[in-house]
C-alpha cells in the first residue's frame, strides 16, 4: 500500500473548489452575493498566489507570493466566520472549510517562517 504524499498545492487546490461549490448556494440575496463574491475571490486566489510562489527565483520573492496566498487565506476565514455568524450557507460545508482555512494557514505561515530562516 503506497501512501500518498503531502502536497499543500493539491489542499489549496481543493479548498478552492469546495468554496466554489459552498457559493453556488448561497442565497442570491445581497448579502449572499457580496460575501460570496469576496469569498469566489479570496479563496481562489491562495491557491493561485501559492502557485506563483513554486515558479520564483528567489526565498525572497518566494516569501512575499506565500505571504499572498496566507493573507488571502485569512480573509476567507474572517469571511466564513461572518457567513456563520448570520448562518448563511451549508452549515456543515461551512464548518468543514473553516476547519480545513484553519490548517492551511497554519501550514502556509509555517512554510514562510521555515523559509525565513
Amino acid at each position: 500500500m503506497s501512501e500518498k504524499k503531502f502536497d499543500i498545492e493539491d489542499r489549496l487546490v481543493e479548498f478552492a473548489s469546495e468554496i466554489i461549490l459552498f457559493c453556488k448556494d448561497l442565497p442570491t440575496d445581497m448579502t449572499g452575493q457580496y460575501y460570496g463574491n469576496q469569498l469566489l475571490r479570496s479563496g481562489g486566489s491562495s491557491a493561485l498566489n501559492f502557485g506563483e510562489a513554486q515558479g520564483t527565483n528567489s526565498n525572497r520573492d518566494y516569501i512575499f507570493k506565500a505571504s499572498l496566498s496566507l493573507k488571502e487565506l485569512k480573509e476567507s476565514r474572517v469571511n466564513l466566520k461572518i457567513l456563520t455568524k448570520v448562518n448563511y450557507g451549508n452549515e456543515k460545508r461551512r464548518a468543514l472549510l473553516l476547519n480545513e482555512v484553519e490548517q492551511l494557514i497554519k501550514i502556509i505561515a509555517t512554510i514562510i517562517k521555515n523559509k525565513k530562516k
